[in-house]
């Protein structure tokens, strides 16, 4: 249902800089529609990231963040052609999972 992220990981000496590009509406639950009535809550709750089977990051959070989130972050550990892995989870229960190569 949703479109793949957009996922870049490049290697700068020891450190492994992950940018992400997340397709999701963030429904905060506040928000109207053209007929006046709220729009059910809907946003990532939760955003996991690992390397070689080792979490990497992780992160909870609520309905203050953005339409088609942007995430960035560093880690060391990783090597170039090894696979970071991205997963989100939404308050529908839907989750989406995708990976990019370390270049």
């Amino acid at each position: 249902m949703t479109d793949p992220m957009r996922i870049r990981a490049s290697l700068t000496g020891d450190t492994v800089e992950v940018k992400v590009l997340m397709s999701h509406p963030m429904e905060t639950g506040l928000r109207k529609d053209a007929s006046g009535k709220l729009v059910p809550a809907r946003y990532i709750k939760n955003v996991k990231a690992s390397c070689k089977g080792k979490d990497v990051l992780t992160a909870d959070w609520g309905p203050a963040v953005s339409k088609n989130p942007f995430l960035a972050f560093r880690f060391k550990g990783g090597a170039a052609g090894e696979k970071v892995t991205v997963t989100w989870t939404d308050t529908a229960g839907e989750s989406r999972t995708d990976e990019a190569e370390i270049r």
